[in-house]
């Protein structure tokens, strides 16, 4: 039986910021003290030693304790993962697996976490859970999740956002062109904003995760500005969005996409924007601006994709204010 120890004194408590916006993350339970450390360590969040205002959102961690009570009245609908979402509009509730995070919007923005148990540093259900319950709260601020890689062409300073769902060859384009130097935000998910009229990118995890050897169960961490010496930046102004998938043809083949066809992807990778009614207004809003703003293109990636240099070299064919593109 597992023993959860837990005080009236937090076992951990810091303070993180992120494009303006403060966080402060507890928990009680000293189970769970270095799992949260290094879970926030692990993502591009800058942390406050000594915070001179009120946080703007708090997240709270338990583990072992009673789930909330879902209101399955509420408007619900099924989510990555496995998990399912239950709301009312302006609060929420998520359920994955036996773990459970509320949601209540106010000032500031609370999110409860409920960790039924933790297996050990291999489960994925808290580092899910948190990442949920992070970028659910900073939606409420406007800046907008997508399951993107990031990268940012060095000639032009054009952002690329790599758009595609787990398994899609996002992360093995993305270490492509990492070690061919190109500077880089995230392998995995970015965070949207929209400000004058211009829509910014900025990475959301640290490290790349890449599969070994082609088996999705076994990946490799690491930072590319460690590994390859590649520079990591805070935020692109993206000009390029690629919607990749995996052909399993020799050759990678690009096809340009109309606006409307661009908005329409990105709708469908960003499921949120339609899902979390609160915020799906300003959501639509920054994806809108983001299909004008940039150009769109259906990546079929061949094998030639994995050739060092192959990468690099077909995007810097590709057009992102009316240069020529390869179709090839």
């Amino acid at each position: 039986m597992q023993v959860i120890q837990v005080s009236d004194r937090p076992a951990y408590q810091a303070f993180y910021s992120v494009a303006g916006r403060l966080l402060f993350v507890e928990t009680h339970d000293r189970h769970l003290r270095n799992l949260i450390g290094r879970l926030f360590d692990g993502w591009q969040l800058t942390p406050v030693s000594f915070p001179d205002r009120s946080p703007d959102i708090r997240i709270n961690f338990s583990c072992g304790e009673a789930p909330f009570e879902l209101p399955l009245h509420l408007n619900q609908f099924e989510i990555a993962e496995g998990g399912r979402c239950y709301t009312d509009g302006v609060d929420l509730y998520l359920a994955l697996r036996d773990s459970v995070l509320y949601l209540v919007s106010g000032t500031p923005v609370v999110v409860n976490v409920s960790l039924a148990r933790v297996t050990g540093p291999e489960d994925p259900v808290p580092a899910t859970i948190a990442s949920f319950a992070v970028c659910a709260a900073l939606r409420r601020f406007g800046l907008f999740d997508l399951h993107s890689a990031g990268v940012v062409n060095p000639s032009s300073g054009n952002g690329i956002l790599i758009v595609g769902s787990s398994g899609s060859g996002k992360s093995t384009l993305a270490l492509q062109l990492t070690r061919a130097r190109w500077p880089y935000l995230s392998d995995d998910a970015v965070l949207l904003s929209l400000a004058d009229g211009e829509v910014h990118a900025r990475g959301f995890r640290k490290f790349f995760a890449v599969s070994t050897q082609g088996d999705s169960r076994f990946k490799t961490c690491f930072e590319p500005d460690i590994a390859f010496g590649c520079p990591r930046l805070e935020h692109a102004s993206p000009g390029l969005l690629l919607f990749i998938r995996l052909s399993g043809e020799e050759k990678t083949r690009l096809c340009k996409l109309t606006q409307a066809e661009t908005m329409m992807l990105l709708i469908r990778a960003c499921p949120w924007a339609t899902y979390d009614t609160a915020i799906a207004s300003a959501n639509l809003e920054a994806l809108s601006a983001l299909a004008r703003q940039a150009t769109g293109f259906n990546l079929s990636a061949g094998r030639d994709l994995l050739v060092r240099g192959r990468a690099a070299e077909l995007l810097r064919g590709v057009a992102t204010e009316g240069h020529p593109y390869n179709e090839s």
